[in-house]
């Protein structure tokens, strides 16, 4: 696990000096080692920052060269089934000299070409320099478990793990993607490749990029030639596959996840697990617990607000039953106040993920026993496990009895009696439009909401043509997925979003900030594949999500593990924002410097703030996102 960095001038050479410095943004990424590999010549640069997790001697020292071949790589991640690959290289005449899967990653390349990234099973980010053929590599695993940014202009090509490292190399900051600034609001993040500085853009999850520089066999082309493509996607096929029936995919579930799990043990270095007390992550330890000699070392975190924010006690009782070493910690509303600042630097863009800062102070914890942690993360998105999916479904029963007209009719009154705002107006407002349009994924935001803040000049900015918009990408999901049931739909639409550019982006920035490696066992691309083979009425199943998950877990968990409410890292902002971060908002957000009022209404956040303190409504969801947005302007515009 550690950070890349790479960069290519089309005209004049590398600054060493300002390389270096665009590295050294983000040393918590690599705190065992760090590298750079120039060549002059070429205008090119990569940078290697790492955390020893394989082979933690000097010889898994990165970027690493393959004079052979005239092949340099720096690359982030791992691929876990390394020794597989490596001992199919050896019968084709590889010899190896490490025991990182650094070299296997840059020896498959050189037998496989683009094609190995078929052959990779794990998270990654990888550049490559192809000395020969004059171009760089780059590649982002299957999910999105890692990141990949980059900068592409007339005068150079940058990509890095971070956008602060990116950043920290251009002369002054990009303008702002101001119309992005209403997918923000929308979603709590930005969907898609594009992100709020101009220029800076993500390589999406499985895709790779090539770039082409330089003078090839007498022939030069153009300098500018960036080439990605897909060589992943999730397909779901529901509809026209048959049922093998429901303990089929309960077994096939059972062993993917037990293979993912085994392959995730791999590690030099000693390996704990993130310990919510739900089934996600109590799967990950019931399945673990017998395969190691030593106690597992597991990590709870919970606040100091009574048992609706804490999750320790489900925990301790996952711990007690499998004899765990374990380890918790309890944090504060002034504690969470006084890291908002260092999170939104981590974090590089604006996202409304309070449990973030959770995942932050448990992955310190953890820091100090383990340098590599399980969790559990994904398996909602693969096996249906929100409430929302239940909900939507519910809603396209009842459009399909009462029809477009009885839709409008009930939503309409439900609108006059309770108000939009209300959970009955939400919902029957919702069932007006069909699920392409009316479902937006896990972390939503109402549009009658986010319209009352945006002033005019705004509004009529962000509905000009030919923007920068997140709103196509999101269209062309479910255009792939258009033949498919609602909740097929529904998991499709989050895996290429909230997943991703929340709950991923999170787990990454949190975790690397403690210099810890996170792995993810049910984000496996083989077991992700599966799942999305069983259909949907074995998913949810007598009103329980994440069904197949539940019944495999039986005789491991405990019952009241397995069926009790989801909690995740609950977060007090509700009362929080009416305490402890009351005054902080109201200076934030309602000050003459506030940025923001550049785009809202100053009237309508200070109405916002003062019903959620009278307790007339609960605002803490837009109150979070209209402060994570601005102390990232402050952070990152002039």
């Amino acid at each position: 696990m550690c950070g890349i960095l790479g960069k290519i001038n089309f005209i004049g050479t590398i600054d060493k000096c300002r390389f270096k410095a665009m590295r050294d943004t983000m040393p918590y990424r690599g705190p065992d080692s760090n590298g750079f590999w120039f060549d002059d010549a070429e205008k090119i640069a990569l940078a290697h920052l790492r955390l020893s997790i394989l082979d933690p001697t000097p010889a898994g020292h990165q970027p690493r060269v393959e004079t052979a071949h005239n092949c340099v790589i720096s690359y982030n991640g791992e691929v876990y089934n390394y020794l597989e690959i490596r001992a199919e290289l050896e019968t084709k005449g590889y010899t190896f000299e490490t025991g990182a899967d650094t070299e296997v990653v840059l020896k498959a390349y050189i037998e496989y070409g683009h094609d190995c990234l078929k052959h990779f099973n794990g998270m990654f980010a990888i550049a490559i320099w192809d000395g020969d053929k004059k171009e760089l590599f780059l590649a982002r695993d299957r999910l999105g478990i890692k990141p990949l940014y980059y900068l592409h202009n007339e005068d150079e090509f940058t990509f890095a793990s971070e956008t602060k490292a990116i950043l920290k190399g251009l002369g002054k900051k990009p303008a702002l993607n101001v119309q992005l600034i209403d997918s923000y609001m929308s979603f709590g993040y930005i969907p898609g490749e594009n992100t709020l500085h101009q220029g800076i853009k993500r390589l999406m999850p499985g895709h790779y990029a090539v770039l082409k520089s330089g003078e090839v066999n007498g022939e030069e082309p153009n300098k500018q030639e960036l080439t990605i493509a897909q060589y992943w996607d999730l397909k779901f096929n529901n509809s026209n596959s048959q049922d093998k029936g429901f303990d089929y995919y309960v077994d096939g579930s059972k062993k993917l996840l037990e293979s993912a799990i085994d392959l995730r043990l791999r590690s030099d270095v000693p390996l704990g697990i993130f310990l919510s007390g739900g089934i996600d992550s109590s799967a990950v330890v019931g399945l673990l617990a017998d395969k190691v000699k030593e106690p597992l070392k597991t990590f709870s975190i919970g606040y100091d607000f009574g048992k609706g924010f804490d999750e320790t006690p489900y925990a301790q009782i996952i711990a007690d039953k499998f004899k765990t070493d374990h380890h918790e910690i309890k944090i504060t509303p002034a504690q969470f106040k006084e890291f908002i600042p260092e999170y939104i630097a981590l974090m590089d863009e604006p996202v409304t993920e309070a449990a973030a800062i959770s995942l932050f102070f448990v992955a310190k914890l953890a820091k100090e026993k383990v340098t590599v942690a399980l969790s559990g993360e994904g398996s909602d998105e693969i096996f249906g496990g929100y409430d929302l999916y239940q909900y939507m479904n519910v809603l396209d029963k009842y459009r399909a009895v009462v029809g477009q007209t009885g839709s409008n009719f009930f939503a309409g009154i439900a609108n006059k009696v309770f108000g939009k705002s209300h959970k009955v107006s939400k919902y029957l407002t919702m069932a007006t439009l069909p699920i392409e349009k009316r479902y937006k994924g896990m972390s939503t935001y109402p549009d009658h909401e986010k319209e009352a803040l945006y002033k005019p000049e705004f509004k009529a900015e962000i509905e000009t043509e030919n923007q920068v918009s997140s709103r196509n990408y999101t269209k062309s999901l479910f255009d792939k997925v258009k033949g498919e049931d609602t909740l097929s739909k529904m998991l499709y639409f989050d895996t290429k979003t909230w997943l991703v550019d929340d709950l991923l982006i999170k787990a990454d920035r949190m975790s690397m900030a403690a210099s810890l490696e996170l792995r993810v066992p049910f984000l496996d691309y083989r077991l992700v594949e599966f799942a999305a083979t069983i259909p949907s009425k074995h998913k949810i199943k007598k009103g329980e999500g994440k069904y197949p998950l539940k019944k495999m877990m039986e005789g491991i968990l405990p019952n009241d593990i397995i069926y009790r409410k989801k909690m995740g890292f609950p977060t007090p902002l509700k009362l929080m924002f009416q305490n402890e971060l009351r005054s902080y908002a109201e200076n934030l957000l309602l000050s003459e410097e506030t940025k923001l009022h550049q785009f809202f209404k100053k009237a309508r956040i200070e109405q916002l703030i003062e019903e959620h303190n009278n307790d007339k409504f609960d605002h803490h969801k837009t109150l979070w996102q209209l402060v994570v947005l601005e102390e990232w302007l402050r952070k990152n515009t002039d």
